[in-house]
This record gives C-alpha cells, structure tokens and sequence, in this order.
C-alpha cells in the first residue's frame, strides 16, 4: 500500500497535534529548548515489525534525523534497536507518544496477521487471509498496511471498493436472488459482487444471478465443506470464490482452511489488535543547552 508522502506526513501530523495540545509543559519546563540528544527505538518482544516508514516520516517531518535498522516487514528480536532517532530534545519527547502508537500497533497487527499466514501455509494450505473492516477509525490506512505487511489480504478499503451485499441489503430488497441480479444490471464492470449468504439455500440463487464471491457468514466447519461440496456436485465451484467469515480465529483456523474454500477473513487481526511491545530510549545528549 502507498499514499504519496504529503499526505501519510498529514495523517500523522494530525495525530501529533491532537496528542500535543496547546504543548508538552513537562519538557517546556525541564529541558533546555537548544538540547540535542540521540534516542533509539528498541523492540521488547519478537514479532513482525510494521511502521517504520511512518515512525521515519513523522519524525523527519518534525525536523528530526532518523536511521533505521531495520525495514517493514521484518522479523525483530526483544532488545533489538529499530531506528535512530536524533535531533531536538523536546521534539522528540514531544512525538514520543505518537510514534510508538502507531508503531507498536501497526506491528501487532502485522505480527498476528504473520502469525495465523504461517500457520496455515505449515498446514499445507493456500487460503487467503484477509481482514474486515473492523479498524479504528482514523487508521484505517495504518490498520490495513499492517495487514498486508504481516502477509494478509486487505479485502476492502473502503466502502467504494467492491459491491458487497450484506443481510441489511437482502432484508431491504427482498432476496439474494434479487439483490444480485440488481446489483449485476447497474453495477460498473470494474467492480466486482461479494454477497453474504447465512443459509445453504442462498448459494446456488447467489450463483446463478452473477455472484462474483459469496462469504459463507458464521458458518460451521461442516456447513462450509457442505458448501464447497453443493457446488462441485452442481459444476459451479469454479464460476465463484468462497470467503469464511464470523467466528474464526487462530485456534480454529485450520479446520476451516481444510475445507476448500479460498479466503478467510478475521475481523480479530484489526479489531482486538495486542499492540507490540516497543520503547524510545534516549541514549546520549550531544548538546544540553542552557
């Protein structure tokens, strides 16, 4: 995922003055305004490292220098030092806060995303995991760049995305037939139609009106190796993609990879997010002022 650099510098600019205030009065009133110091951000558990590139952004866009030693992505270490930081001493007090928030949930995302990636590969299987749109507001660039950087699907965005007819949609038009069909006449080419069906009955209707993928919503284990199976015995597997969703996590996970379906998606990766253990530490004072 990228956004041109002016905007991603917007965005976190936007969190550091909502976490500033009217000033950091701590530092205003012990740290000389001339003080220069180094500091280091260090890593205080493993997992899979997300959000050095806006840790770097923020910072030099406050005036600071940074190095880092690391790259999104990554593997890290407890004790292992992820970036450099050097410049203003109340400056970098004063984004301290920001930096490792965004920092440390970007990469619990990315480590639970990277986790659950790995353990179904181990397994043998190839579906796709992918978040929902269970993210905080205001981050969801942040949320979903973590996805993607622990080895995830993003899914959509935004609601502009793709067409994806939920159970308040059918309830409103009438049936997944109908609503299908509706959404196939008027939709543009580019976009492509998602339908989440709750009962075995809907998915061969779904199907026949134009369904691209259809999300097995809350569905058992059993019940989706039931859905993969209608469609085989009907020569239509290959016409849709098939998304669980609802209920899965990374203790049942595999039972639902072993089905046969091609994606699944977790609402628990962005949603109840365990943030990664990170702290800034300032290591050397190159100027105290006055």
């Amino acid at each position: 995922m990228f956004i041109p650099r002016r905007i991603l510098e917007e965005k976190l600019l936007n969190f550091l003055a909502e976490d500033v205030g009217e000033g950091d009065v701590t530092s205003l009133l012990l740290v000389s305004p001339e003080a220069v110091v180094d500091a280091e951000v260090i890593s205080g558990e493993a997992g899979t490292v997300a959000g050095i590139e806006e840790a770097r952004v923020l910072s030099e866009a406050a005036g600071l220098k940074t190095r880092a030693h690391v790259k999104d992505g990554d593997k890290i270490k407890p004790g292992q030092v992820l970036l450099r930081v050097k410049g203003n001493a109340r400056t970098i007090l004063a984004i301290e806060r920001t930096m490792l928030n965004v920092l440390t949930r970007m990469s619990g995302i990315a480590t639970a995303t990277a986790s659950i990636v790995e353990k179904v590969r181990k397994a043998g299987r190839q579906v796709i995991i992918a978040s929902t749109r269970k993210t905080a507001p205001g981050l969801l660039y942040f949320d979903k760049k973590a996805v993607s950087l622990g080895g995830g699907d993003p899914h959509r965005l935004h609601l502009d995305d793709m067409i994806l007819i939920k159970d308040n949609h059918i309830a409103v038009v009438g049936s997944v037939e109908k609503a299908v069909e509706k959404a196939r006449k008027k939709a543009s080419f580019s976009k492509k139609i998602e339908v989440e069906i709750t009962g075995l009955e809907d998915i061969l209707p779904a199907v026949h009106a134009g369904a691209d993928v259809i999300m097995l919503d809350n569905f058992s284990p059993e019940q989706v190796e039931k859905a993969v199976a209608l469609l085989k015995e009907k020569k239509l597997r290959n016409r849709v993609l098939l998304e669980a969703s609802g209920g899965i996590t990374e203790k049942n996970i595999l039972e639902f990879g072993s089905k046969g379906i091609d994606i699944i998606s977790l609402g628990m990766i962005t949603a109840s997010v365990n943030a990664l253990d990170m702290s800034l530490e300032i290591r050397a004072t190159t100027k105290k002022g006055r």
